[in-house]
């Protein structure tokens, strides 16, 4: 039963409170006669309590949240710790090996959610999943980034009208949160159904590591598992500002095709009206602002410096007159994780082997 001491069977495998393995998932058969399986590394505790799956590469070529998990695993904290963690740094292996975002059948996993044990390839992986992990768990958090050439500012994503969700979002700790419908498909929908609140982390740029992204998603699911008692409080951790949370979000496009030169940086605040960005022909003979439409900041941008007519160039999350407490945040955020230290030593060092209570 969720969340309780009892023995936890993940594919085939019986997990017994006290202990840490790694089970490999099957999902399905290639056609090389070899056979696909998702990994996760499951700790647990000797005491009863939540459990947790912390999930990355849904989007294979998503992988910052990779490294935040291997980090985390790592984790002297876990050497106490109630209940049990679930952590799948590859859930999309096919992705992953060919750094690609999709399968190899052309859909996203991320929309393929709860699945079929019958169909295609992304319902297969899907349906595994929800089975094996989600309906199993008791919270869940999925680590994102944006997509190739597109690096989005550390932000939560969740259903907000979840108090649940609302109160892991805020104990995660960065500044900006989106409140965010639910997609059909998504696995974010699937957690939904399952009654299992999930946030989502994004952060960072698809194909790359990013040091402050890393430590902020580090540091932030340890918060979480302290939040939800899988972990004890800290006595030196700072009381982090609650996020800021915006109920709408737009993207601004590029009105004319051309070289694009962008005048803001990720993590901008922006007034109605202020350029964010120039396009020009190679010949110097036509240039076109791109304004703002609305006060907000900045949480995602192109990193293309070449464009078509329509593309999507900056992400704007809209906060009305709290705008200029979002921008406190994030400088604050900024200050503390830009450089090289995590505030509460959590997420820059507190590493050792393996061990569990």
């Amino acid at each position: 039963m969720k969340g309780k001491g009892a023995d936890l069977e993940i594919g085939g495998r019986i997990i017994t409170p006290g202990e840490r393995t790694t089970v490999d998932i099957p999902v399905a058969p290639m056609y090389t006669h070899d056979d696909l399986s998702i990994s996760a590394q499951v700790v647990r505790g000797k005491r009863a309590g939540p459990v947790l799956f912390i999930s990355a590469a849904v989007h294979g070529d998503e992988i910052n949240g990779v490294e935040i998990i291997r980090r985390l695993l790592r984790h002297k904290a876990l050497n106490g710790m109630r209940g049990t963690l679930i952590a799948i740094p590859i859930v999309n292996v096919y992705g992953f090996l060919n750094h690609a975002r999709y399968l190899p059948d052309g859909r996203d996993l991320n929309r393929s959610f709860p699945g079929s044990e019958k169909g295609p390839l992304a319902s297969r992986v899907a349906h595994t999943f929800q089975r094996e992990i989600v309906r199993k768990s008791t919270h869940g958090i999925d680590l994102h980034t944006g997509a190739r050439h597109r690096s989005n500012f550390p932000q939560i994503r969740a259903n907000l009208d979840d108090p649940r969700a609302l109160a892991m979002t805020e104990a995660f700790g960065v500044p900006l949160a989106i409140n965010a419908a639910l997609r059909d498909g998504s696995l974010r929908a699937c957690a939904d159904e399952a009654d299992v609140p999930i946030v989502l982390y994004e952060a960072g740029e698809a194909l790359r590591f990013e040091e402050l992204h890393i430590r902020a998603g580090v540091r932030g699911c340890i918060n979480v598992m302290r939040h939800i008692g899988m972990l004890r409080e800290s006595r030196s951790r700072k009381s982090l500002p609650k996020p800021i949370i915006s109920e709408q979000t737009a993207w601004v496009r590029a009105p004319e095709s051309g070289v694009l030169r962008t005048l803001v940086p990720l993590g901008a605040k922006v007034s109605k009206g202020q350029v964010l960005a120039l396009v020009a022909d190679p010949l110097g003979t036509m240039e076109t602002e791109i304004t703002a439409p609305e006060s907000g900041m900045v949480i995602g941008r192109t990193n293309l410096p070449l464009v078509y007519q329509g593309d999507a160039i900056f992400h704007l999350a809209y906060y009305g007159r709290r705008v200029g407490r979002v921008e406190k945040h994030v400088e604050q955020f900024q200050e503390e994780f830009g450089n090289g230290n995590d505030p509460d030593g959590d997420a820059a060092g507190g590493f050792e082997e393996p061990a569990i209570a």
